[in-house]
């Protein structure tokens, strides 16, 4: 009696899975067609997305943009070959709910990860108004450096002291942004003083007529100005242009500070250094040694 039971319980589930069995079997051919499938198309998202890299990249020198049109071809290639994996599963009534519930999961998700989104949409907009580019060299959020690459979460940057910065696309797209390539001009500020014995005049008429003769940048006239009474000395500041194809800010400081320098000693000009105690620097005697400078572009 407890062995009839036994077989009245199990019979129903032996049926059972030998019906899921017998179905399984029958729906390998599909499943190994829906796997060609998607091999096949995943194959073909990756060349479609090289071909239309090639394309815009004749087009358009915009690479950000590029990259994203590439992503956005692989992306949806992918999702047609899924498309057509679960219909040739039979899977057409799930193949309608996944497009019904990728909307609904869509709104949800930009609600639960609203920086994320932000940082997608911003990252959109950055390829599409390209306020940057790849090779900029810019400075925003408080840091400077070379535009490395654009994508739609971050923006890259080498900050030129082997780091790479990686900053989220919405602060790139919300905040200011400096861009030094724009123009291919940038202004360097080179920082120094004398003694308080000298002549100024001298000072500057030297000054101008030095950092002039380095031809830093013709078209546009170098400045320079007095900034204070210092404890030590007379500080000045002096301005002036570079093309940043043909130098940088770093390099031209360098060799604006030596020249200055030179020309200096030459004439007889002593830059201040620090007093002791009790000094008086108005009186002090006249001192041959490097410049007390601050550089900053």
């Amino acid at each position: 009696m407890i062995f009839g039971q036994i077989v009245k319980t199990v019979d129903p589930i032996a049926g059972k899975i030998d019906r899921w069995f017998d179905a399984g079997v029958r729906l390998i051919p599909n499943v190994l067609v829906a796997i060609l499938l998607l091999v096949l198309f995943r194959y073909l998202a990756s060349y479609g997305g090289r071909v239309m890299a090639r394309i815009l990249g004749r087009a358009s020198h915009n690479v950000g943009l590029v990259s994203l049109v590439s992503a956005v071809t692989r992306i949806v290639i992918i999702m047609i070959g899924l498309f057509f994996a679960l219909g040739v599963l039979g899977l057409d009534k799930t193949v309608t709910s996944m497009v019904a519930g990728a909307g609904v999961l869509a709104l949800a998700l930009g609600f639960a990860f609203q920086d994320l989104t932000t940082n997608f949409i911003s990252g959109a907009f950055i390829v599409i108004q390209r306020p940057i580019e790849v090779g900029d060299v810019i400075e925003t959020n408080g840091f400077t450096g070379k535009v490395k690459s654009i994508g739609l979460r971050s923006v890259k940057l080498d900050n030129f002291a082997g780091q790479m910065v990686e900053i989220p696309s919405k602060d790139i797209f919300q905040k200011p942004i400096v861009n030094f390539t724009n123009s291919g001009e940038r202004r360097v500020l080179v920082q120094c003083g004398v003694a308080y014995q000298e002549d100024m005049e001298l000072v500057e008429q030297l000054s101008l007529q030095t950092i002039g003769q380095l031809g830093f940048l013709s078209s546009k006239p170098v400045e320079f100005s007095y900034v204070r009474f210092a404890e030590t000395g007379i500080e000045f500041q002096i301005l002036f242009w570079i093309d940043q194809q043909k130098t940088s800010p770093g390099k031209s400081k360098s060799e604006a500070m030596k020249a200055l320098k030179k020309a200096f000693d030459q004439n007889g000009i002593a830059f201040p250094l620090p007093s002791k105690a009790g000094d008086n620097p108005t009186k002090s005697e006249p001192h041959r040694a490097l410049p007390q400078a601050s550089t900053s572009v």
